[in-house]
């Protein structure tokens, strides 16, 4: 009963975090008028259907790479339920913490060995970094600094640019820690298992921690003998998965504000999902609406436009994970 307690108040927290920060943007810059004069077309409800299609894409590129990293003893079944998992557990704990980080234990519940399960969500991490680390300087010779942080000079841009520079920086360093310790030190992390196990409270685990870690030092010594196709599908799986998810903007874009460049909405979205690691609010609430709105509030001239598209931009990529989660949580509860 308190378990169930406790996920219903952080399902309502970020809930509560957004709506707040949407009606205070709502009345900064809607009227009455505006609203009336949103062009809900068939164009426009296509470019919903766009968005879904690429939340699809996604997750797909999500449950493919488990099933890759598992070497198929996971079915698809399987990894839409451990994809969906990370997604509610990261849309209610703060962006820093994440879904991806309890992978392991959603991986062990389907019957991986949990230090398979933890080597697992080392690569998953690694992968996830790693494509930040590969794709900036691809979108930053593709595009000009000045306009992926924005045509106006001023405080803003500014901040924008130092922030993202700084989170940068921290996942390179973030993926080399991971690479190290997913390839070369899983003898570390097993000793340093074993040790917090002998502790008193956790001693009645200690031979299954030990086991735990053996398991992982296995598991990193077949990761290193991998062939490179191997790896390059679960690098496509991840690939497939954030360009996906950057495309739900762009989709969006060109049903509500057809002027606006494509390539720079997809290489700002870029920046937005960086600078979203390091979000203190649960899923980036309240944080990703008030970035969304002022970041690419250059590239439309209606203000209330820019609104509505960030709203059905979380719509389709955080509280549809809520909703999920709302829906499955007695279940996944009567199975902790």
């Amino acid at each position: 009963m308190n378990s169930s307690r406790g996920l219903i108040l952080k399902t309502m927290l970020p809930v509560a975090i957004g709506a707040a920060v949407v009606i205070w943007l709502f009345c900064r810059e809607f009227t009455v008028e505006q609203w009336l004069a949103i062009p809900w077309t068939v164009r426009t409800f296509g470019a919903i259907a766009l968005g879904a299609l690429c939340i699809i894409g996604r997750e797909w590129g999500m449950m493919w790479r488990f099933r890759t990293l598992s070497d198929r003893r996971l079915t698809w079944r399987q990894t839409l339920k451990i994809t969906m998992q990370c997604e509610f557990t990261s849309a209610i704990t703060p962006t820093t913490a994440g879904g991806s980080t309890l992978s392991m234990v959603f991986l062990s519940r389907q019957g991986i060995p949990l230090g398979r399960a933890t080597i697992i969500t080392l690569i998953v991490l690694m992968l996830d970094e790693l494509f930040i680390v590969v794709a900036c300087p691809i979108i930053f010779l593709l595009f000009p600094g000045h306009a992926i942080f924005g045509f106006d000079p001023g405080a803003f841009t500014t901040g924008v640019r130092l922030a993202f520079w700084i989170v940068y920086g921290g996942v390179c360093a973030l993926t080399l820690v991971l690479f190290l310790g997913a390839f070369f030190f899983q003898g570390g992390i097993a000793r340093t298992i074993s040790r917090i196990f002998v502790w008193r409270p956790l001693r009645r685990w200690h031979s299954r921690a030990v086991e735990t870690g053996q398991t992982m030092i296995s598991a990193g010594r077949d990761l290193r003998s991998r062939p490179l196709s191997w790896w390059a599908e679960a690098l496509g799986a991840t690939a497939l998965s954030w360009i996906s998810r950057y495309l739900v903007v762009n989709a969006l874009f060109w049903g509500f504000a057809t002027a606006a460049p494509q390539g720079i909405v997809f290489a700002r979205q870029f920046v937005v999902w960086t600078l979203l690691t390091i979000s203190p609010t649960p899923g980036g609430s309240g944080l990703s609406e008030w970035l969304f709105t002022s970041y690419y509030g250059d590239l439309i001239t209606d203000a209330s436009m820019v609104l509505v598209i960030a709203i059905l931009w979380r719509l389709l990529t955080y509280y549809v994970y809520l909703a999920i989660g709302v829906i499955r949580l007695p279940a996944w509860l009567r199975k902790r």
